[in-house]
């Protein structure tokens, strides 16, 4: 069926036989691509039935649909006129993990981060409602491990405080059970919750209640409430959105488009004010391997589509040294604490979470919560390791200023995927940790180059209780050192070649593209110095002193935005010498999807291409 839709409308046209082909059609189209491509194969799956119902439901160009993260939204973009470019998935230049409203005009907003749709699309809708249109519908698909993000929360209050018309939120719960199971009450319940008799009666009870006396209206309305309350704690798993201002439908089948189809349209043609249905659904529906599998194949690279199995050879990666040497660690000292939010396997503490169950804590996507939990716990003298993705401490900064930076809490922020991680994009490249934590009072920042420094950095920083610290390293294989790296001290950088009338400054991962660029100077008689930075914050300001002293130019290199990065504090430092000092980072824009090596070449952060520039100054 799948080659016949050119335009998401023709899929209203389908019969129920024809929609349940559609639906075999994506998933195979789907796994297809992401087997060669790699992506969040798992979360797509389970949403191909909800994805065909939403469109054979409502028009995607007029009803805005806003998808929570993205990453189950695979079906949405083959069904919303990308399947002829579905083959460039998560490539430079091809078609995103996530929605993009760049990319197309179905894309009602652009995602990465988890807990945003129910915010973004009640804002859709009061826009709409302020520019008179007033037939949009508003749907805010959230799965249910997002709903553990405060601002689902703050959205959810403020919607049914708002109590708009044609505001809709579909709960995807694929994970944390919030139902045990969607049998034939529960599926009558549905659909009587959404039928216009139900809701028609329902109004004619509040309106005939304020023909009534006040003190028998009172009463009424009391005992009105308490019978819709007790019918809806017996039969409805979830009575919380009803408090929070939002009529509650469900549980229903996500996989049954029938189903799907008729509590849809009831919906949309029957319901006033902000409405939440509940579509239970199953991560990874129709390819066996991801079903039995659900967690490993929510983010995966390339497999083999018969098998499942990765097509890529296991090198070990940094979260995996940092999972490793955690462990160790918690051998020796047992205040040490894990934490993560909702990344226990991404982050590397699987097997901390196996050994240390009791000293393990997976918060769920929170990561405001994750860091002010840290800092409770750090009051009493627990060490708390916070395992977190660049991109995602972003949304905890005001946590890590106020709550543990500010009362000099000793904890260690393990920062993961720093520097650009690849296919995932924008949204989640690790550009921005050292340009918003830089300005941060009492922190020290560490960058390790290799596997054995990270262990040193680690080793310090469990020992130290002055404040916290941070230790960035990034997504993919690990390198070792070439020599016997100092014992590690903050504020002390390691020099590695000490002869050269110019400098290469590393930060952290740069350092094997720094050897390549200084053993191209040397090709060219460039004779230059190489120092491993390791300490961001404090800076071996002695060092860099004699640096400027000694050579006519110094050159820094970061993963990071070259704004407000750690070579815009070499520059600040060394602002009165008249040594000539040069950063080399992430240029000012959002780098897209792509691969690694693809991504360094198309912003000019290569070997070859710094070299270059280097000799252009320095031999104009």
């Amino acid at each position: 069926m799948l080659e016949y839709i050119n335009d998401p409308l023709q899929i209203k046209e389908l019969t129920p036989a024809e929609l349940k082909r559609l639906a075999t059609d994506v998933r195979k189209r789907m796994i297809e691509v992401v087997s060669k491509t790699g992506g969040h194969i798992a979360p797509s799956l389970g949403t191909v039935e909800l994805t065909i119902s939403l469109l054979y439901t409502f028009d995607p160009l007029v009803d805005r649909i806003v998808w929570d993260v993205g990453h189950q939204s695979y079906a949405w973009k083959i069904l919303t006129d990308r399947n002829d470019r579905f083959d460039t998935l998560r490539s430079l230049g091809g078609i995103s993990g996530f929605t993009n409203r760049d990319e197309s005009p179905y894309d009602a907003f652009t995602t990465g981060h988890s807990s945003t749709s129910i915010s973004a699309a009640l804002g859709l809708a009061c826009a709409a409602e302020m520019k008179g249109e007033e037939d949009a519908h508003h749907i805010a698909v959230i799965g249910d491990g997002a709903l553990t993000g405060g601002i689902s929360f703050e959205a959810l209050n403020h919607a049914g405080h708002l109590q708009m018309d044609r505001f809709i939120v579909v709960l995807n719960d694929n994970a944390m059970s919030i139902s045990k199971n969607v049998g034939g009450l529960q599926k009558h319940m549905a659909t009587l919750m959404a039928s216009r008799s139900y809701n028609t009666l329902k109004q004619q009870i509040w309106t005939l209640s304020g023909t009534l006396p006040d003190s028998i209206r009172r009463r009424f309305i009391y005992g009105a409430q308490k019978l819709e309350e007790s019918m809806m704690n017996i039969l409805v798993p979830n009575i919380l959105f009803e408090d929070l201002g939002l009529k509650y439908v469900g549980p229903i089948d996500g996989h049954n488009i029938k189903g799907l189809n008729s509590i849809f349209r009831r919906v949309r043609d029957n319901m006033v004010g902000p409405v939440l249905v509940h579509v239970v659904t199953q991560k990874g529906k129709g390819y066996k391997p991801a079903e039995k599998d659900a967690a490993l194949f929510h983010g995966v690279g390339p497999f083999e589509f018969k098998s499942g199995k990765p097509t890529n050879n296991h090198k070990k990666g940094w979260n995996e040294v940092f999972g490793e040497q955690l462990c160790h660690l918690a051998v020796k000292n047992q205040d040490i604490v894990a934490i993560t939010a909702a990344m226990s396997a991404g982050t590397g503490l699987s097997k901390f979470e196996e050994q240390y169950p009791e000293r393990f804590y997976d918060v769920g996507i929170a990561e405001q919560h994750a860091v002010t939990l840290a800092a409770g716990m750090a009051c009493k003298g627990i060490k708390p390791f916070v395992a977190v993705y660049s991109t995602f401490l972003q949304r905890a900064l005001d946590q890590v200023i106020h709550d543990v930076a500010l009362p000099r809490l000793p904890v260690v922020f393990c920062i993961d995927r720093a520097g650009i991680v690849g296919e995932d994009g924008a949204t989640h490249q690790g550009a921005f940790d050292i340009a918003y934590l830089l300005s941060v009072p009492n922190l020290v920042m560490l960058a390790p180059s290799s596997a054995e420094e990270l262990r040193s950095m680690m080793n310090w920083a469990a020992m130290y209780k002055q404040g916290p610290v941070s230790i960035r390293y990034p997504r993919g294989m690990v390198h070792s050192a070439n020599e016997a790296i100092m014992p590690f001290k903050p504020g002390k950088a390691h020099v590695l070649e000490p002869e050269g009338d110019i400098a290469l400054i590393s930060v952290g991962d740069t350092l094997t593209m720094v050897r390549e660029i200084h053993e191209i100077l040397a090709e060219h008689k460039v004779k230059a110095r190489i120092i491993d930075l390791r300490s961001i914050k404090p800076m071996d300001e002695e060092l860099l002193h004699t640096l400027a002293e000694e050579c006519t130019h110094i050159f820094s290199f970061e993963t990071g935005a070259v704004i407000g990065g750690a070579g815009s504090r070499i520059t600040q430092l060394l602002s009165d010498k008249t040594c000539k000092v040069t950063n080399f980072g992430y240029p000012d824009r959002f780098i897209p999807h792509g691969k690694i090596e693809l991504l360094n070449q198309e912003i000019g952060f290569t070997a070859e291409a710094l070299s270059k520039r280097i000799l252009k100054q320095i031999k104009p």
